[in-house]
């Protein structure tokens, strides 16, 4: 996702599913805020905390028995929410393991394998739900033999795609070139087809959202040079078909390419600019080069683009390392038949306001929740909000040392789906979401 496995294990390496904890009864934190649902209460679980009149259930946690008979994978990355025939929900989510990790016990179809001959642990595992209860009803894996499944989007013809954020070649380890997106049916009832979308480039991927209208795919990039990509398929809906890889840049930069704000402040907050995108040759890039050819050709620069997500008509995206304070970015990219324009959303000047955003959603109010991946000794990761108009406030505040991720709303909007990384567990959050104050 965004650090190094070693510095999560430098920091720190379950409740019953369907388990109710509400917060009633807890003690307020003295946070003064002027936008979101109030203060956060401390969780007597010792998990979660929350604002008053919400809760969360733990509907997975890692190492519990699957359907297939595998075991529930750690590192819970990104997750998506789909709706199926007869009430049910899939929620597909995301592994971010290494080769050499536990996958759980991973078998039958397989991208990949090490030299020993084991399935590669990455990829995704699938949790059917009844939509009214939230009850579990299976689980099963869904892809098998990746490296990283970092993050991903869903699609409109209700698929999961999911994206590796690592770039190791094919040789003495493993048998294949990885870097690639995978596509996962959400009425996958077993490990699917590994497919890679190669047209989709091979990079560090971070995410990927998809324009409804055009079946465009918008694709963020988790380096410190980023590029902000999109794919426009030969035909919409079929990925593998092909298509042109393409990469953002501004019509008339002056100098502000380079949107990071580290060097200068290039860029402030509800600034915009017009949008140009540069086609991209050979994007199964055998050197990992492709954002070093799109800089060369104009394409402006991101820091560390990870979260993305489709709104009504425009996409927002998290920069995790991006402004003057290196604190995280948002900005928003808003589609228009007369061309894109880019706008800097958010940059966060102080760690209580956004410290590391990652992973992130826009709610059915047009809000955003964000998840924090921030890793030092003294930060607690937050699910962050910001409203329409840019303000951030604590949505809730993971009480262990991991990061929230995959954050994602069922598609009636009434219950947000959150993964804790590790140890992995997912979380569906209900409360009074329609009572936002400001």
């Amino acid at each position: 996702m965004s650090l190094s496995f070693n510095r999560r294990h430098f920091i720190g390496s379950t409740a019953a599913a369907f388990a109710a904890l509400t917060a009633s009864g807890c003690h307020a934190r003295t946070v003064r805020q002027a936008a979101g649902y109030g203060p956060l209460l401390t969780d007597r679980a010792g998990l979660l905390d929350l604002p008053a009149g919400f809760s969360y259930r733990v509907l997975s946690a890692l190492g519990e028995i699957m359907d297939d008979g595998g075991r529930v994978p750690d590192a819970a990355d990104g997750m998506g929410c789909i709706a199926l025939p007869g009430g049910k929900l899939a929620l597909i989510r995301n592994h971010e393991l290494r080769p050499g990790k536990d996958s759980g016990g991973a078998s039958g179809l397989a991208y990949d394998r090490d030299s020993s001959g084991a399935i590669l642990p990455g990829g995704t595992t699938t949790l059917i739900l009844d939509q009214a209860s939230l009850k579990v009803e299976r689980q099963f894996r869904s892809l098998s033999g990746t490296i990283r499944n970092c993050a991903g989007g869903i699609t409109p013809w209700g698929s999961w795609l999911t994206c590796e954020e690592d770039v190791t070649r094919a040789g003495p380890r493993v048998g294949q070139d990885h870097g690639w997106v995978f596509e996962v049916p959400a009425s996958a009832t077993g490990p699917v087809p590994p497919v890679p979308l190669k047209a989709l480039g091979r990079f560090n991927h971070e995410a990927a959202c998809v324009d409804p209208r055009t079946g465009t795919i918008y694709l963020t990039e988790d380096r410190d040079d980023s590029l902000l990509y999109r794919f426009v398929p030969q035909v919409r809906g079929k990925l593998a078909a092909g298509g042109q890889l393409q990469a953002l840049a501004l019509h008339d930069p002056r100098g502000a390419a380079d949107t990071r704000n580290w060097a200068a402040a290039s860029w402030s907050a509800g600034q915009t600019a017009r949008v140009r995108w540069i086609d991209l040759d050979n994007p199964e890039s055998p050197n990992d080069d492709l954002r070093q050819r799109g800089a060369a050709l104009g394409a402006a620069l991101f820091a560390r683009g990870e979260g993305i997500h489709m709104g009504a008509g425009e996409l927002f995206f998290a920069c995790t390392s991006g402004g003057a304070a290196k604190l995280g970015q948002v900005f928003r990219l808003k589609l228009g038949r007369g061309g894109d324009r880019l706008e800097l959303f958010f940059e966060s000047a102080d760690p209580a306001q956004f410290n590391y955003g990652d992973n992130l959603t826009v709610a059915p109010d047009g809000q955003l929740v964000v998840c924090e991946d921030q890793y030092s000794a003294v930060s607690d990761n937050h699910l962050r909000g910001l409203t329409r108009r840019g303000e951030p406030y604590p949505l809730a505040r993971v009480a262990i040392q991991t990061e929230p991720a995959g954050a994602c709303f069922s598609p009636d909007g009434r219950v947000l789906f959150v993964k804790l990384y590790s140890p992995a567990k997912t979380l569906a959050i209900t409360g009074p979401w329609a009572h936002l104050k400001a």
